[in-house]
């Protein structure tokens, strides 16, 4: 089943046709907001607003955990984000989509792993980004008329405030080509749920590099994002109304295979039933949990 996260502009999609919507529970907390199943042309998705309704989470507060766990939770094997950034490259100007197959993370202040107090695994995140699901949405933009930059680094700060002149162009010698503000820890997450993770990035500015451009300010992102998010529905709705997301042969399915460390002896109760549906495979539950960290209030 295909998720999407919608990003900043992205909070709805019109042409969905709702299902239901859900109230999660997790054991990492609340998602960022309701999740809604629906379908386009027949075929099922999950969307959730990565910031909620009204857009009232930073990227910092952002519920990352308990937003992949949930989407796992409801049936999503695919996982489709769309994210506003900043170009640090000028043959990425604003209206760009890239599709970014590296990320460089300079977050500080996220949980980073489903794992630990009692159990540790070593996920292999090396290429973060499922190469053969993002050919599966390259396609499907060119065919939306809305084709994409394949490939790419895409660096992520905390945020909330936008860089500084100095790290704009830090980064831009990094040989970075977007930044941004929630691929990380999204996308490590995402590969320890074993999930096929790719990223739309619209650029909507040229960060604060660029010297005959304004520096990045709010009114000027908004603008770009009005745009980037009709380009962004109609790339989701050619996706979705096609064939669907592609087959799992690219590895993301079994990611924790290899990775648990942990004597499986020594692994908690508790810690098993926190871990639930992320290591179930791996780790079967001590104690049946009865879907507790599953279920979903029907609204």
């Amino acid at each position: 089943m295909l998720g999407i996260i919608g990003g900043s502009g992205l909070y709805d999609i019109p042409e969905l046709e709702v299902v239901a919507r859900r109230e999660v529970e997790t054991p990492y907390g609340a998602p960022s907001d309701v999740l809604i199943l629906g379908r386009i042309a027949g075929n099922d998705v999950v969307f959730l607003a990565r910031h909620g309704a009204g857009h009232r989470l930073t990227p910092t507060e952002l519920p990352y955990r308990a937003n992949i766990y949930a989407l796992k939770s409801l049936g999503v094997t695919h996982l489709l984000t769309v994210s506003a950034v900043g170009s640090l490259r000028a043959h990425l100007p604003p209206l760009t989509i890239v599709q970014p197959d590296q990320i460089i993370d300079r977050t500080v202040d996220r949980p980073r792993s489903f794992f630990g107090e009692g159990a540790v695994a070593h996920v292999g995140i090396a290429d973060p980004f499922c190469d053969l699901f993002g050919r599966h949405v390259a396609s499907a933009s060119a065919r939306a008329g809305h084709p994409v930059v394949r490939g790419g680094t895409y660096v992520c700060i905390e945020g909330p405030q936008f860089s500084t002149r100095a790290e704009s162009m830090l980064f831009r010698s990094w040989g970075c080509s977007v930044i941004g503000m929630t691929a990380m820890p999204e996308a490590r997450l995402a590969r320890e749920a074993e999930l096929c993770y790719s990223t739309l990035a619209m650029v909507t500015d040229f960060d604060v590099w660029h010297e005959t451009e304004a520096a990045v300010h709010v009114e000027l992102v908004q603008e770009y994002l009005r745009q980037n998010t009709v380009a962004a529905r109609k790339i989701v709705m050619e996706l979705v109304g096609g064939a669907g997301p592609p087959g799992r042969d690219c590895g993301c399915g079994d990611a924790l295979a290899n990775a648990i460390v942990t004597d499986p002896s020594m692994v908690t109760s508790s810690t098993r039933n926190r871990l639930g549906i992320i290591a179930d495979r791996y780790l079967p539950a001590a104690t049946p949990r009865d879907g507790q960290w599953a279920r979903g209030n029907g609204q």
